[in-house]
């Protein structure tokens, strides 16, 4: 090699070690070849320890099999494959989370197969990442608060008249107990009067005891019930509210919706009538539930205004929201679809970008639909997209990804 020649290369060597990415090189039987300046800050240890080692000999405090599993991933498909937050401890030991790509490598032989790996210690976007995301579902809350609060206070007026009435009754109640034994006391200590006789026929006919007996049962029911709907809201409430985990969880894709609906109902009651068609054998999803139901309640409250574009708020005129689940081919699907205004075919292509919205100031912060994209694709691995008429409505379809183990479960 020429003296030009060796110095580029010194150049390109210096250039990759001194890359702001971490870079390792890995031969097909996973032997280290290159171990770049930033892999050894954030792994750990140094290019000289671990040059020529196996990669499980590294010492390289990671998950270890999501490593190796999306190493397997690029080489059956030949093509590069991400490995997303992968939880790693740093040489202080504190805890982050790195992003890494896998490259396959070539030689002439097709057999020649190796992987160049590249990352990032993405430990920061992350936490920015769910604080807005923890930011955007409580500026939704925000917003739905006083419609809670009404749904919160119709079932506590009936629950506090109903135990109003039970308290009149049990008055009532009590004045026949009272009159009954002054006339058993009477009954055991001689013959009884008259007097005592119309006492108590006179506390009978104020009770009303037929009518007691009939809607005592009715008012212990309702209450019950009004106790059980608060109940819902604030479970469902504090479900929606709840800022979730860093790690996905097992989730069952039909209550996320239901909890949704249940916070969001003083959005869409007025304007809509809300049907789903939920698929109940689908299996639990490995996602993130909290930011599912944001995705979901974004959707819905758009549906709502697109709905209330057409029929107008308080005219009595309702237009319907349809949600639906299913399991197909691998993929569970959800679909919300409205009967509203529909998108303008201007803006379709514009729609998922952040900080775009149409609705007026005050209404839309443009962060909705970027983050339901977001959140169902980079997060989830899924799929959204959406079809819209003019005048007739939208459909938004979202697909995410059933585990090989949770589909034969």
């Amino acid at each position: 090699m020429t003296p030009d020649g060796l110095a580029e290369l010194r150049n390109a060597e210096r250039l990759l070690d001194e890359l702001p990415s971490l870079l390792i090189g890995l031969t097909s039987d996973l032997r280290v070849t290159r171990w770049n300046r930033m892999a050894g800050a954030l792994l750990g240890p140094p290019a000289p320890a671990v040059i020529g080692e196996s990669l499980d000999a590294a010492g390289i405090r990671w998950d270890a099999a999501r490593v190796l599993q999306g190493l397997a991933e690029c080489r059956s498909l030949g093509r590069p494959a991400r490995v997303d937050d992968l939880a790693f401890t740093r040489p202080d030991g504190s805890e982050g989370i790195l992003g890494l790509t896998v490259h396959p490598l070539t030689g002439e032989a097709a057999a020649a197969w190796g992987f160049t790996v590249i990352g990032a210690d993405i430990t920061e976007r992350k936490q920015l990442e769910r604080e807005l995301a923890q930011s955007q579902k409580l500026r939704s809350i925000g917003q739905l608060a006083s419609g809670i609060a009404h749904e919160i206070n119709t079932p506590t007026q009936y629950v506090g008249d109903n135990t109003r009435f039970l308290q009149d009754a049990f008055a009532d109640l009590l004045g026949v107990i009272g009159a009954l034994t002054r006339l058993f006391q009477e009954a055991r200590s001689g013959p009884l009067g008259l007097e005592r006789l119309g006492a108590v026929e006179a506390a009978l006919r104020r009770a009303d005891l037929d009518y007691l007996a009939a809607e005592i049962p009715v008012a212990i029911r309702h209450t019950l019930e009004g106790v059980e709907r608060i109940a819902t809201i604030v479970r469902a409430l504090k479900e929606f509210a709840h800022p979730g985990r860093e790690e996905k969880v097992m989730a069952d894709l039909n209550a996320i919706i239901e909890t949704t609906l249940t916070v969001a109902r003083n959005e869409w009651k007025y304007v809509a009538d809300v049907a789903t068609d939920l698929d109940a054998g689908l299996p639990p999803l490995a996602c993130h539930p909290g930011e599912l139901g944001q995705v979901i309640l974004n959707l819905v409250v758009n549906s709502a205004h697109a709905i209330e574009e057409v029929v107008g708020r308080g005219t009595g005129a309702k237009g319907r929201i349809t949600i639906s689940t299913q399991r197909r081919n691998g993929w569970a699907r959800i679909r919300v679809e409205d009967s509203g205004a529909g998108i303008p075919e201007a803006v379709r292509p514009r729609i998922f970008e952040p900080f775009f919205t149409t609705k007026p100031a005050g209404r839309g912060t443009g962060q909705g639909l970027a983050l339901c994209h977001t959140v169902i694709v980079e997060k989830h691995g899924g799929r959204i997209r959406f079809e819209s008429e003019a005048g007739r409505g939208t459909v938004f379809t979202i697909e995410l990804p059933i585990a090989p183990e949770e589909e034969a479960a």
